[in-house]
């Protein structure tokens, strides 16, 4: 059953186009992308073991095996954890859901040498998400920790509402840096290609992101668009409200066999 399954084509789709041998190109070619994001495209909550009842709006829990919840009042909305619900990683590429209930955030954050497509399940979800401007643009912050920050360049700030086209970003450009915050409760099925790897190289960094009359550049910037399409953004550590745990995936097995 499985591998008749959307998931199922998904992972052998990934597995072709990330390949080792397909990874010298970095990232693969565009048509191969499109590909993907055509197959994320048809995929429906359902057919990833997200059911009716799991879309209540506020739970933000996904389908788990445990409810911790079960015996408790109703929890606050800050308080309530985005749910990852893992399905495949390999060192080439890794297939998830995040789980989000209404009003949590995944705050901006960058994807090192990684290519990313992100296909919203159900609900709404604003995302906002920064390229850095290359060659780096560097300035001290004249406070009194004297924090440096680089320059970007902003990409989308939207509201994405289901269904609707998957995204993609790029090593370099398609909104590297990113962060989501849940309109409604949503789910959003990721590709991470490759995923994280500390071994690697490949840490998620935090950031907190200044609007660019908040500093002066050392050196004289051309800007072509308006100031709002610009922003200054600060490495800073992995945010202490930011709660997130593992669920059970209930949805079709990936069978990793030998393409």
């Amino acid at each position: 059953m499985a591998r008749g399954s959307s998931v199922q084509a998904l992972y052998e789709l990934c597995k072709k186009t990330f390949s080792p041998s397909a990874a010298a190109s970095s990232p693969p070619p565009t048509s191969a992308i499109r590909k993907i994001a055509a197959l994320l495209d048809t995929i429906s909550p359902l057919e990833v073991g997200l059911k009716a009842d799991d879309l209540e709006d506020d739970r933000g829990h996904g389908f788990f095996g445990s409810n911790i919840y079960k015996h408790s009042t109703r929890v606050a909305r800050w308080a309530q954890p985005i749910t990852y619900l893992h399905i495949y990683e390999c060192n080439s590429f890794s297939i998830g859901i995040f789980c989000l209930p209404t009003s949590s955030v995944i705050p901006l954050h960058d994807h090192p040498g990684m290519t990313v497509l992100s296909k919203v399940l159900y609900g709404s979800m604003h995302v906002k998400s920064y390229d850095w401007i290359e060659p780096a643009c560097l300035t001290r912050s004249n406070k009194p920790d004297d924090f440096p920050v680089r320059l970007a360049k902003l990409h989308m700030d939207t509201v994405l509402t289901a269904p609707c086209p998957t995204t993609v970003l790029f090593p370099r450009s398609g909104g590297n840096l990113h962060c989501f915050t849940a309109v409604t409760s949503c789910a959003v099925l990721d590709v991470l290609a490759p995923p994280y790897s500390e071994e690697a190289g490949r840490c998620c960094t935090y950031y907190h992101d200044y609007p660019y009359s908040t500093f002066t550049p050392v050196s004289r910037i051309v800007v072509n668009e308006s100031e709002d399409e610009y922003a200054w953004l600060e490495a800073i550590e992995a945010p202490d409200d930011l709660h997130m745990r593992s669920g059970r995936y209930s949805g079709p097995a990936v069978q990793d066999h030998a393409l």
